[in-house]
């Protein structure tokens, strides 16, 4: 419900096991999501966060884009670590491919600043890819690998893509990295590896939905990064809040009845673009280590700042949500008070509705309340009725700003740090286990 790193993977993780599918429907290899099972923890970027647990059928859809060396990488990794992937990953058909051409375009272009301010991209080629696929002239799809006509395909857009490349100023090592006799010898590979995973995910999906399977949606980045809704231009390539879900993934609306909202109980942002509560102070700092807020795939330091109460009502209405999860908690159960930002100071005018334009929304200045702090560790809390009172009265006021009630809270990276609340009781949510 914010700008990315939330803690979806290890929700996805969580509640995969009642699910009959878990579903990827946007975004490629710049996602990061961590799961952590007792002294393991895996770090996905490609795979859907159900793939940990073998009975349950993990696909990748039309709306994502897809490195496949990246991904290969990825299974082999989790094969080592003993997860097979081939029984229980399917990959759209449809879906567009990231390659190597579409990285090197990605460097070029974040070198440039927008109004003064790099975007920050993750250097993965996303951009670009997305850029190609509604391009269509450039694109190539996961079916083209295992077309008669994929290298005399490869070789046609490899010729183009050099030749723009050499007009951004690309070096002599990168127009070699994307030859043409190099990706087509690549992509061959490619195939090998991948041609009895992919298949059409669309008609899976909708026999699946038709016979009442339990699908789960996970999503990648956040919310106030979509790239229709979000804090543009200062955000991804694809819808990453709820609406991307329909188009993402090739589903109806009418089969989706439980949106989770995944929020920190305090905000983060990577990359640039305006942050209305940002602390660049000691407090800021002290949430960042606190709180470990360094990027899953880059590495990057977060910026960090107070819950903003105004832009999580925005995306919580914008994707539908049904019940938020609060994440962290046990973050801010260090500080001796917290703030929440109940509304903008725009020019002179109080508003608490979420600005379009990135301008206006960098000329913001937050309107807090002040919330006593607990001062109390919540690390081992299992049940909601284990919080502290403050704990719980800074719960209720996020539930009274946001309009949603808080279905889940989380005081750790553990699976067993995870509190269903009563609110989830009647979503059936609760994970088996837990």
């Amino acid at each position: 419900m914010q700008w990315g790193d939330e803690a979806k993977g290890k929700l996805v993780d969580l509640l995969a096991p009642q699910f009959d599918l878990v579903v990827r429907y946007q975004g490629g290899a710049n996602a990061g999501h961590t799961v952590v099972v007792g002294q393991e923890t895996y770090k996905l970027h490609h795979i859907p966060s159900g793939i940990l647990h073998s009975g349950v059928q993990n696909l990748i859809t039309p709306g994502v884009v897809i490195n496949p060396q990246t991904m290969i990488e990825e299974m082999d990794a989790l094969a080592a670590r003993g997860v097979d992937c081939n029984q229980n990953l399917r990959i759209s058909e449809r879906a567009h491919l990231v390659m190597p051409w579409h990285i090197a375009e990605d460097r070029q272009i974040n070198a440039t600043a927008v109004r003064g301010e790099s975007i920050g991209t993750t250097n993965r080629g996303i951009g670009p890819c997305y850029r190609d696929k509604v391009g269509r002239t450039h694109a190539i799809r996961m079916t083209d690998l295992i077309q008669d006509q994929r290298d005399e395909r490869i070789r046609t857009v490899a010729e183009q893509k050099i030749a723009m490349l050499r007009t951004m100023g690309a070096s002599d090592e990168e127009l070699a990295s994307v030859a043409a006799d190099k990706v087509v010898a690549m992509a061959a590979g490619w195939a090998e590896r991948l041609k009895d995973m992919i298949g059409d995910t669309t008609d899976l999906l909708l026999d699946s939905a038709e016979a009442d399977k339990r699908i789960l949606f996970e999503g990648a980045q956040g919310a106030l990064l979509d790239i229709d809704h979000g804090t543009y231009p200062f955000v991804t390539s694809s819808n990453s809040s709820g609406v991307g879900v329909c188009a993402g993934a090739g589903v109806p609306p009418r089969w989706i009845n439980t949106v989770l909202g995944v929020c920190k109980a305090y905000s983060t942002r990577v990359g640039g673009g305006p942050f209305v509560t940002e602390l660049e102070d000691a407090t800021g700092d002290r949430i960042r280590k606190l709180g470990n807020e360094f990027g899953t795939t880059t590495g990057r330091p977060r910026r960090c700042g107070w819950f903003d109460a105004v832009a999580v009502r925005y995306t919580a209405r914008l994707s539908g949500v049904t019940r938020l999860a609060l994440m962290m908690m046990d973050v801010l159960a260090h500080l001796d008070e917290l703030k929440v930002c109940v509304a903008y100071e725009l020019d002179g005018e109080r508003i608490t509705r979420f600005p379009s334009h990135s301008d206006q929304l960098r000329r913001c200045k937050p309107i807090y309340e002040t919330i006593p702090g607990w001062k109390q560790p919540v690390d081992d809390v299992r049940q909601e009725d284990e919080f502290p009172a403050g704990a719980l009265a800074y719960v209720r006021r996020i539930e009274e700003l946001v309009g949603i009630p808080v279905g889940v809270l989380s005081v750790g990276p553990d699976r067993a740090q995870t509190i269903f609340t009563k609110q989830s009781a009647e979503l059936n949510l609760q994970p088996i286990g837990v």
